[in-house]
């Protein structure tokens, strides 16, 4: 039995499983169709998992299609990226990369028919008016006075929109479907617009654009898809979808099927405000690791197999619900707990001397590289008399079940002895700036010769092999689980986390100046991070923090 047939059937694939019993179709042809007018998210991601993964399952085949019918908004970064970003995913499109523009003379022939055919007219009402003329809700709409045009004149001034005589607004181009319907989308919507700027395919050939209902379904049409998979919020949008195919009788009827997208705890998916956020500069950019991008998610060392087994994970649902951040986390250190290679950093330090270790001794000790992978190996770290210990792993009044250092107190430190402190260094106000400790000599790598036990196991580095480095500790970017969670007249911005970056000074074990931009490591007890791919350098290495150690989720599932 296969994966795909072990794994339970969602709605979608049922879908297409009966289709192709009945033999409505002999194989599966999806497609992602991206505008190009942003970076890609990871609500994105389930949808490239999706369309992607179903095609492959089935032995069928997706398409990369840019929907590029704005170009005021459309920039080929945008396109770079998005190509980028699928196939860090893990997907790929091979020669089935299309573009909406690439149908521009067809979508206006088909216009031109639909004119023809008496089922769309020029209107020259405003903008605002024809919001008015549509109606409400509750409401239908009104006819406009424009809707009686004769073929003829409607097909003279589309030609003269495409020829540029007119200025933006002047007129659209409109269905003629119902403006009594209940569905406000089937209210003779706007087809095309007049819209006079520099398209990044096109260049100046077009002035008149059509709009992404109209365009949708006839790109799906001529690259002959099967199933239309899009978020609900185009359900009310399909019995247009499916009114244009039919008037024009294409030879292809993809069929669309509406799942729930993607809503994310302590996140905002929309590109309108993704877009604030950089605008406004609250954050550095759109691959900002705290943005929800995957080009931010990418940067900050997310590996691509935890977003797609996220993707997996929260399935496939008809109504939409907000999914818990902490699920993803969960998804991220999972991935990386099996993979991701073990060193030791300080982040707070202290420092400590061992009073009993010779002045000019350098040991190399054996640690493990990843503890959940044997093949991966060890490595050598330093030891030396003078170290760094994480601040918060010492207490000189310590309360009680702090099993960590303390005066008096014996701990072992990873990889190397058993410690004890004792004594302590203040400055004039008053702080520890020093400890001093005694080593036991007989524990190296180990247990005590003599069968005696410590409660801590303490991470470290050798002062004077330290790699000083930037680290970035990342947390969520807004302080509510709903970021749109605020009073009458507040803003989505008001929820930002003013907590969501701090930057420290950080103290590594060499092997950590050779790690590459791209590979995520842990940090052994303090979390996962990955050098900075745009900052990082041999003189100053930043890292970025993906992930703490802490995962609620996972104990969520185990009290489940």
């Amino acid at each position: 039995m296969t994966e795909t047939e072990k794994r339970p059937k969602d709605f979608i694939r049922t879908i297409i499983e009966a289709d192709l019993r009945s033999g409505k179709h002999s194989g599966v042809v999806t497609r992602f169709p991206p505008e190009p007018n942003g970076y890609l998210h990871i609500g994105h991601a389930k949808s490239i998992c999706l369309n992607f993964g179903v095609a492959g399952e089935y032995g069928g085949v997706c398409h990369l299609r840019f929907d590029d019918t704005n170009p005021t908004k459309e920039d080929v970064e945008f396109v770079d990226s998005i190509q980028e970003d699928v196939r860090w995913l893990g997907f790929d499109w091979g020669d089935k990369l299309f573009y909406a523009s690439d149908y521009f003379e067809k979508l206006y022939d088909y216009a031109v028919q639909l004119i023809r055919d008496g089922k769309a007219y020029v209107d020259s009402l405003s903008a605002d008016e024809i919001r008015a003329y549509r109606g409400t809700l509750t409401e239908p709409g009104r006819n406009s006075p424009y809707r009686e045009r004769s073929v003829e004149e409607s097909l003279d001034l589309f030609a003269r929109m495409r020829a540029g005589e007119f200025a933006d607004g002047a007129h659209v181009l409109r269905a003629k479907i119902d403006m009594a319907s209940g569905n406000i989308n089937m209210r003779d919507p706007t087809i095309y617009r007049i819209r006079k700027a520099h398209h990044h395919r096109t260049g100046d050939a077009w002035c008149i654009y059509p709009m992404y209902d109209y365009t949708h379904c006839i790109s799906d049409a001529e690259e002959k898809i099967t199933h239309s998979l899009c978020t609900l919020e185009f359900e009310d949008h399909r019995p247009l979808y499916d009114w244009v195919l039919d008037e024009l009788a294409t030879p292809c009827h993809p069929q669309q099927i509406e799942f729930a997208r993607l809503n994310l705890s302590y996140t905002v998916l929309s590109k309108r405000k993704l877009l604030r956020l950089v605008a406004d500069k609250h954050v550095t950019g759109w691959d900002d690791p705290r943005m929800p991008t995957i080009a931010g998610l990418r940067r900050r060392g997310v590996p691509p197999a935890a977003i797609r087994n996220f993707c997996e994970r929260i399935g496939l649902a008809k109504r939409d619900s907000l999914v818990d951040v902490a699920m993803l986390e969960h998804a991220v250190r999972e991935d990386l707990n099996a993979v991701a290679p073990r060193y030791m950093a300080v982040l707070d330090p202290i420092r400590v001397v061992i009073e009993n270790y010779p002045d000019d001794q350098v040991e190399e000790l054996d640690a493990v590289n990843n503890p959940e992978d044997p093949s991966a190996g060890s490595r050598v770290v330093p030891f030396s008399r003078v170290l760094y210990l994480e601040r918060d792993d010492f207490r000189e009044d310590p309360p009680k079940k702090f099993f960590r250092l303390s005066p008096g107190r014996e701990v072992r430190l990873r990889y190397a002895y058993f410690i004890t402190c004792t004594g302590v260094v203040k400055n004039d106000a008053g702080e520890i700036v020093e400890l001093r400790c005694l080593y036991d000599p007989e524990t190296r790598g180990g247990d005590a010769p003599d069968g005696r036990k410590v409660k801590s196991t303490l991470h470290w580095v050798s002062a004077a092999h330290a790699v000083e480095a930037e680290a970035r500790l990342y947390d969520r970017l807004f302080t509510k689980e709903d970021p749109d969670d605020v009073p009458e007249g507040g803003d989505f911005t008001d929820n930002l986390n003013p907590a969501s970056l701090a930057v420290v000074t950080a103290f590594l074990e060499p092997a950590l100046a050779a790690v590459a931009p791209g590979t995520t490591v842990q940090f052994e007890r303090l979390g996962y991070f990955c050098p900075d791919a745009r900052d990082w350098t041999a003189e100053r290495p930043v890292f970025n923090r993906t992930v703490t150690l802490r995962d609620s989720w996972a104990r969520i599932e185990q009290k489940g």
